[in-house]
């Protein structure tokens, strides 16, 4: 597959995902879900969607389940609002960039915290 075309794809499933799981899924058990990305398989037949959630360690298994057992509807609306030769299998990640991204300024805040405490 085209490059260009797979990264295209890749953004307007992750635009659509993301409006998906805001407008219309309503769960209680689900907290605040971000699409970070998605990476479609070059056969087009799965695609790993990389989210964050927003919460406690059990809020993100929680909604990562909750994300997995809504597969068969999210998978319904991506094949109604937009036309691929295949609808994707979706699987769902927590986004472990983020985590890492979230760690470092955990880092730098105590580092900073430090300092002025060290220079008191």
């Amino acid at each position: 597959m085209n490059p260009r075309k797979k990264l295209k794809i890749e953004e307007l499933l992750r635009r659509e995902l993301s409006s998906i799981i805001i407008q219309q899924m309503k769960d209680p058990h689900m907290g605040f879900v971000s699409v970070t990305g998605v990476e479609l398989s070059d056969d087009q037949r799965t695609a790993k969607v990389r989210v964050t959630v927003h919460g406690e360690a059990a809020d993100i298994q929680e909604s990562l389940r909750t994300l997995t057992g809504a597969r068969g509807f999210l998978q319904g609306r991506i094949a109604e609002n937009i036309e691929l030769r295949y609808t994707p299998v979706l699987t769902f990640v927590e986004d472990e960039e983020v985590l890492k991204a979230r760690r470092l300024d955990q880092l730098i805040d105590q580092a900073r915290k430090d300092d002025l405490e060290f220079k008191a």
